[in-house]
């Protein structure tokens, strides 16, 4: 076919009602799709969650006495995540001489008389949520390098993988109390 032919009628293209209809209908469905998407990112950006990072705030910290002889114990924190994103807890140092080893623990129930206690690398720390640390729960393992007294505070600092580090002192109790 050629130039000519379609000048003259000879069966090129032309748009009617009908292929101009169906056109409109294929391309409003990704139309509202995008339309419903954009309104939805707008509002989730409005509400301030969009790609806010993680903001923690830790406090409430208590190390147990410890018991006997043992230089062996726990110490337990509140760490509040008041970001829009999820961060994890990676490890807890103090820098204090009178704090030895420390490492991240979590409480496992056996179902029968002994639990136990599990090493654990990193604990997750949720957005807009808080991690209360317990005995019951997650905790931090840590050895005494010297004695302590009911009473005395003890520096510690919590590392996660997204945000900085953050100090927080642990008041040194009596367990159960």
């Amino acid at each position: 076919m050629t130039g000519a032919n379609v000048a003259e009628g000879g069966g090129g293209w032309r748009p009617t009602r009908r292929r101009l209809g169906e056109a409109l209908r294929a391309a409003i469905t990704p139309l509202a799709a995008c339309s419903v998407a954009l309104a939805a990112l707008t509002a989730w950006t409005a509400s301030g969650a969009a790609g806010s990072p993680p903001r923690i705030a830790a406090g409430n910290g208590r190390v147990f006495l410890p018991y006997g002889d043992s230089r062996d114990t726990a110490a337990f924190f509140d760490v509040s995540n008041i970001g829009g994103g999820e961060d994890r807890l990676t490890e807890v140092t103090s820098p204090s001489d009178a704090v030895g080893k420390t490492g991240l623990s979590r409480h496992e129930s056996s179902g029968r008389e002994a639990d136990t206690m599990r090493m654990t690398g990193s604990v997750r720390v949720p957005a807009g949520a808080t991690l209360a640390m317990s005995p019951f729960g997650v905790s931090v393992m840590t050895r005494m390098n010297s004695r302590w007294h009911t009473g005395e505070v003890v520096p510690f600092v919590l590392h996660f993988r997204h945000s900085a580090p953050v100090e927080v002192m642990a008041v040194v109790v009596r367990p159960g109390s």
